[in-house]
């Protein structure tokens, strides 16, 4: 994590995390917008999109059948803020049973208070085999 994170996002990203992992619902509640989006790739390569209704009905039911907590490994890679909104980046693993995910948190200030406006899950990618979303030049011009 940078330095230059501001200090605020960082602490309510871990909140974010214990709270969620450990499916304590009213608390959950208070940290996601009414208007949230959740949007998951899924193995077919749609997009599936959640409203926070759904999203809390999902870990309410895992809390429910008495799964154990998640883990809250995560890694900030990144925060960008333009005034009162937030996109933050991150590494995260819910589980050694789980595959590690790409999350993009977008954030919103709403009453001097952060929360989570939309998510986006992607797959991690596998890094060693990474060759990036260009493709590579095929000619060197000097201009």
């Amino acid at each position: 994590m940078s330095p230059s994170h501001n200090p605020e996002i960082v602490a309510f990203i871990d909140v974010l995390a214990e709270t969620g992992s450990h499916y304590r619902m009213d608390e959950m509640e208070k940290l996601y917008t009414e208007d949230l989006g959740f949007l998951v790739l899924t193995p077919q390569g749609e997009v599936a999109r959640f409203s926070k209704p759904q999203m809390m009905d999902e870990f309410r039911s895992r809390r429910d059948a008495g799964e154990k907590p998640l883990s809250t490994e995560k890694r900030i890679l990144h925060i960008e803020e333009q005034g009162d909104e937030a996109t933050a980046i991150l590494f995260r693993r819910m589980s050694d049973d789980a595959d590690p995910a790409l999350y993009e948190l977008r954030l919103r200030r709403t009453n001097g208070k952060w929360l989570v406006s939309g998510e986006t899950v992607l797959p991690w990618p596998d890094l060693a085999h990474a060759k990036g979303f260009l493709p590579r030049r095929t000619e060197s011009k000097t201009r």
